[in-house]
């Protein structure tokens, strides 16, 4: 009954089903694996949100490179902005994904080295962005700031290309070892996007708070692959079983047909 099995159709569609269920069993765990690590950066994210500020000296330094940790850390600084040396980041989109820049000015620490600060973003002066746009003064004299430590920028992590030959003081990404040699001074790694103190004006606008990776949906795609692999094999069995049914049905009939027809005179 169950021959039609080693026929060329049916060992192809057995090795098929054979191949499907494992990968689809790896596609499962694969995503299983992209759920924890979203859920694990999500919790970073959080804790580093909801940790107390402390001074930027306790976490940044020159040359060093911000972790995971230290990554969205909300942090304190006291000193001066220097705006003779501010240059503006270009590409950079807004809440409402207009394009403009964002504003990295200098803030001269009580000991002399250098804090980048992101003071947010503006909008660009025309589409060419090529002349050095208008950019709103910061408080003046010393001021405390607040906000949040970030790494340095890399086309790898930020998809963004580094340009040459921009106009003058335009950048295209956020590199405090390219910035110390610019200024000619200690440079602490990595940046502060600023929350506080708030600007006076609607511009600089302060740069949203990170996004929450959806983990969720990773869990959802897992188990939906899960299904599939489960489904697999009972769909294998209900064709099996329908191919059965058929053959027994049409060599009934063809039995009927023999002996219902009129023997030879």
């Amino acid at each position: 009954m169950y021959r039609f099995l080693l026929s060329r159709q049916w060992v192809i569609i057995t090795l098929v089903a054979l191949l499907l269920v494992p990968t689809m069993i790896w596609l499962g765990f694969w995503q299983m694996d992209r759920h924890d690590e979203r859920a694990a950066r999500n919790q970073l994210v959080a804790d580093a949100l909801a940790a107390d500020p402390v001074p930027v000296e306790r976490l940044a330094a020159p040359g060093h490179r911000i972790t995971r940790t230290e990554r969205y850390r909300t942090v304190t600084a006291k000193g001066h902005f220097d705006t003779a040396d501010e240059v503006v980041v270009r590409r950079r989109v807004n809440a409402d994904d207009e394009v403009g820049f964002h504003v990295l000015t200098p803030f001269i620490l009580e000991d002399g080295r250098v804090l980048l600060v992101n003071r947010g973003w503006i909008p660009a002066d025309g589409p060419s962005q090529t002349a050095f746009p208008e950019v709103p003064a910061p408080p003046r004299g010393e001021v405390t700031v607040e906000g949040r430590l970030m790494p340095d920028e890399t086309t790898e992590a930020s998809g963004i290309k580094d340009l040459e030959g921009l106009p003058d003081r335009q950048i295209m990404l956020i590199d405090s070892e390219r910035e110390a040699e610019r200024l000619g001074a200690r440079v602490l790694g990595g940046y502060v996007a600023q929350t506080a103190p708030e600007p006076k004006g609607d511009v600089p606008q302060r740069l949203g708070d990170p996004g929450k990776e959806n983990a969720a949906l990773n869990y959802a795609y897992a188990v939906q692959w899960w299904l599939f692999a489960a489904a697999v094999p009972v769909g294998w069995v209900v064709l099996v079983r329908r191919e059965t049914r058929e053959r027994s049905r049409t060599a009934g009939e063809e039995t009927g047909a023999e002996e219902t027809e009129p023997a030879a005179v």
